[in-house]
């Protein structure tokens, strides 16, 4: 049930700072090393390589704590874990700038993954839903079109913050803003919403969530993410190899960010009155359509698989957070989003890898690769209709 109390000015002011929260928490984790990571290699006389590796390793910390942090936002609420994350970012975000080695840098990464276990959208979509209930559809959707902003406005400052300041700089840069702006501001605009009637009992065992649709679901996010990274990294080589020239390949790789938000924003407005399930639908099929454009037209149709790729992911965003609530309801939102999250992240890890590999053999094979797995999400979403007896 919706919390009656949360609506009007303080509903718009809560979803407004958690917004601005994700775009900052995404800026200064996800996606800080592609900036960063150069500048970071070239001063402490390291392979890039390792930075990159040090974002895996993020990625699997975050994987780890993910039902455990399920399991207490269902208990405690979100405010708690919310607050602490800017903390635990900030103290990243510190190490990192402070770091001298390998080993000082990979105490920083992976603290800034614990920040990213209990700070991400899956604490911020289990507010939402403590507040609202069944109706946290529309500030799901409003969150993650502000937070969808987070590598729009995340690469241009922490560039400009590294050409002024130096990479130490950037880093310590983030950490202030969690510390004075992130933190304040949750402090006092978000709600906290304790543990109280059934949204708060204790889950049942692990073994009776794990239903066929569960299945479905974990097996489409799981592909969703997967594809996600792939592209966050290989976009502009990809569109090389397709034949475009560097500035073309990286100026039509930012229309992904670009057709993310919009997507986010239609499904706010035009498609809100929609099933989650028909938008999740059309979501996976919009990658494979800017690949068969590509496939058809060659390089010149190159800004039409950016737009669906952006299209698609923006709106599977919004999806990971509203199709779970619309299949089993409010009741243990959390600990089940935290399982369907934990496959996601494991599987992200390897992402990058696999994917370079297939693009060194050919472009048009990682096109097929990535437009294949698409429609096997389509796959996925067939048959999920509904509310289970245990989500009730």
């Amino acid at each position: 049930m919706a919390n009656r109390g949360e609506s009007g000015l303080g509903g718009v002011r809560t979803v407004v700072v958690l917004g601005f929260g994700q775009m900052i928490a995404f800026a200064s984790s996800f996606y800080l090393f592609g900036v960063l990571a150069d500048p970071i290699a070239r001063d402490l006389h390291l392979p890039t390589s390792y930075l990159f590796s040090l974002m895996s390793a993020s990625l699997l910390v975050s994987a780890v704590a993910s039902a455990p942090t399920g399991r207490w936002l269902d208990r405690h609420g979100g405010k708690g874990l919310l607050l602490a994350s800017s903390g635990v970012f900030a103290l990243g975000l510190v190490l990192l700038a402070c770091a001298r080695g390998p080993v000082s840098l990979a105490a920083g990464a992976l603290t800034i993954g614990a920040g990213m276990s209990i700070g991400l959208y899956e604490t911020v979509f289990a507010i939402l839903v403590a507040i609202h209930g069944d109706g946290a559809r529309r500030p799901i959707t409003a969150v993650a079109l502000v937070g969808g902003l987070g590598s729009s406005v995340g690469w241009p400052a922490t560039l400009a913050m590294t050409q002024a300041f130096g990479w130490r700089g950037a880093c310590l840069g983030w950490a202030a803003a969690h510390l004075l702006i992130c933190l304040p501001l949750a402090a006092l605009a978000v709600p906290r919403v304790g543990a109280r009637g059934a949204h708060h009992e204790p889950p049942p065992p692990m073994a009776s969530f794990w239903d066929r649709r569960m299945i479905q679901l974990a097996g489409l996010f799981t592909i969703a993410w997967f594809i996600s990274v792939c592209i966050s990294a290989h976009l502009p080589r990809l569109l090389m190899r397709l034949g475009l020239p560097p500035a073309a390949a990286v100026g039509t790789a930012a229309l992904v960010g670009v057709a993310a938000v919009t997507a986010r924003l239609l499904e706010f407005t035009v498609l809100r009155r929609l099933p989650p399930l028909a938008t999740t639908r059309v979501a996976t099929l919009m990658h494979p359509l800017g690949g068969a454009a590509v496939l058809l037209l060659g390089a010149k149709a190159s800004a039409l698989l950016a737009l669906g790729q952006g299209a698609g992911n923006g709106m599977l965003t919004v999806a990971k957070g509203v199709l779970p609530l619309s299949l089993y309801g409010p009741k243990h939102y959390g600990y089940r989003s935290g399982l369907l999250a934990t496959p996601a992240r494991f599987v992200q890890v390897g992402g990058p890898l696999i994917y370079g590999l297939i693009l060194d053999r050919s472009a048009m094979l990682a096109l097929l690769f990535s437009s294949g797995l698409c429609l096997g999400m389509f796959l996925l979403t067939l048959g999920l209709s509904g509310k289970s007896p245990i989500g009730r």
